[in-house]
């Protein structure tokens, strides 16, 4: 492997100035985010190898927050090259990038109203340079709509920032149109954020609490919303079926803090009920989400996925799409573990206001990260039990060695990871606070949000912490 572990030597010192901070963060951004970046359709390939053409609408959605990120920390300084217009355009690109695959799809759209199933979804994964289809339903599960509703809620968080993302009349319709399919989460089965379905991974679908929960949380973000930000108008504001609202609520509850019918509890769960969308209104209800999680799922390496995954395990067959009947059973105790959830907790932390968590998932996190041959972070994408180690750690777990997925066949970035370490890093490093990557206050306790929708008004976006700028100016004297 190129990478070496995380050295001490790159760390900096503490009286370092902004400008440098900042420029830390971006040759970072650049040389591990925004080089992968298609110059044609604005998406992030699955792998960053030069033969992988595919590009899946999540992990791009990752890649154009964390871009946006670092946008709106360059917003604090005055001289900043360039970079902050550089930076939001990369992820206005993203988004309408998305936008523009969904669109070439818009038949899909109409036929998922009247019958919501996998053959009419959308698909959530596209060619990296051209934006068409890849795979066929047959052959991909695309019916994943807590990616669907990642789209709409990063759209009207970046939009509430200040950008402009839609453009016309057709898009807003069309918007209106992606609403209307995200409504129906509470009754539509779907193959969930591992696009697995059914933890038995036999092609069925099921009801996710976290896709649930993702359409809960952009429903509540764009209802009323105005996708024009300060410069549109009535007929540019989105509406929600309040009553499909409810129901995705109240079908969330019931089903915390299970995932699934087959999924006793899943790390999928993170993003839903902390970042991006903090879509649980009640504290003891997350409580017993988290640390069921927590304690069923945590390991040295990170998080598992869910218990008894097969995912890039040894005992995995490669050359089968799916499961035979009671074969989980072969994975238990050697689920791969994937670092990418210890950054979910110290993001969860810093909104939560807990340094204590962010400083043990720091800890965690740094143990197990490298550092490129530039001085750069790479997380790895998961970690794995070998082959020959297989049979001593199924009979005592923890007990053998893992290795890291970038010496495996997935590439040696994964864009996913690196996008919320960078989050997450800007948040930790005081470069962003909570309220600059959520404008729309999600994280703020239900029953303390104000209305933010910018409902038919020209009001401007929501304005943060209050800046004031001191300029000094020398007064000039006339010569006597």
């Amino acid at each position: 492997s190129i990478y070496e572990p995380l050295k001490l030597s790159i760390l900096h010192r503490e009286d370092e100035p902004l400008w440098e901070k900042l420029d830390r963060f971006y040759n970072a951004v650049k040389s591990t985010i925004l080089n992968y970046q298609s110059p044609t359709t604005g998406l992030f390939p699955v792998k960053t190898c030069s033969t992988c053409k595919e590009a899946k609408v999540r992990d791009s959605l990752y890649c154009a927050a964390s871009i946006w990120s670092l946008a709106l920390a360059y917003r604090r300084i005055d001289d900043d090259m360039g970079r902050t217009h550089e930076l939001e355009h990369s992820a206005i690109k993203c988004m309408r990038g998305i936008m523009y695959c969904y669109m070439r799809q818009s038949d899909k759209v109409e036929k998922f109203k009247q019958d919501p199933s996998p053959s009419t979804s959308l698909h959530s994964i596209f060619n990296v340079h051209t934006g068409d289809e890849i795979y066929p339903y047959k052959e991909f599960n695309h019916l994943q709509i807590d990616a669907l509703s990642l789209f709409l809620l990063y759209l009207v968080e970046m939009i509430c920032s200040g950008l402009q993302i839609i453009y016309n009349t057709d898009e807003v319709s069309f918007i209106q149109n992606l609403v209307f399919c995200v409504e129906r989460a509470y009754r539509v089965p779907d193959f969930g954020m591992w696009e697995r379905g059914s933890k038995y991974y036999n092609g069925s679908t099921e009801l996710h609490s976290s896709s649930v929960g993702l359409a809960k949380a952009a429903l509540e973000a764009i209802n009323g919303f105005n996708l024009f930000g300060n410069q549109g108008c009535s007929w540019s504001v989105i509406f929600v079926d309040l009553d499909a609202h409810n129901r995705n609520r109240q079908t969330l509850c019931s089903l915390l803090p299970r995932e699934s019918r087959s999924h006793n509890t899943d790390s999928a769960l993170l993003p839903c009920i902390s970042y991006p969308a903090f879509a649980v209104d009640d504290d003891v209800l997350y409580s017993q989400t988290l640390d069921k999680i927590v304690r069923k799922l945590k390991g040295k390496f990170g998080f598992k996925r869910f218990l008894r995954d097969g995912y890039r395990t040894a005992n995995e067959d490669k050359n089968r799409r799916h499961y035979k009947p009671a074969e989980m059973k072969l994975f238990d105790g050697i689920e791969c573990e994937f670092p990418i959830f210890f950054i979910y907790m110290m993001i969860d932390g810093v909104f939560r206001g807990n340094p204590a968590q962010v400083k043990e998932y720091q800890e965690l996190l740094d143990a197990v990260i490298f550092q490129s041959s530039e001085g750069h972070a790479v997380i790895p994408k998961y970690y794995y039990v070998p082959a020959d180690f297989v049979e001593g750690e199924q009979k005592k777990h923890g007990s053998q060695k893992r290795f890291p997925s970038n010496s495996g066949r997935d590439g040696m970035l994964f864009l996913w990871g690196q996008a919320l370490y960078n989050i997450a890093k800007l948040l930790v490093d005081g470069l962003i606070s909570p309220k600059d990557i959520d404008p729309i206050h999600r994280y703020v306790p239900r029953q303390d949000q104000r209305n933010v929708s910018m409902r038919y008004s020209n009001q401007g976006p929501i304005e943060n912490d209050v800046v004031i700028h001191v300029a000094l100016i020398a007064e000039s004297q006339s010569p006597t």
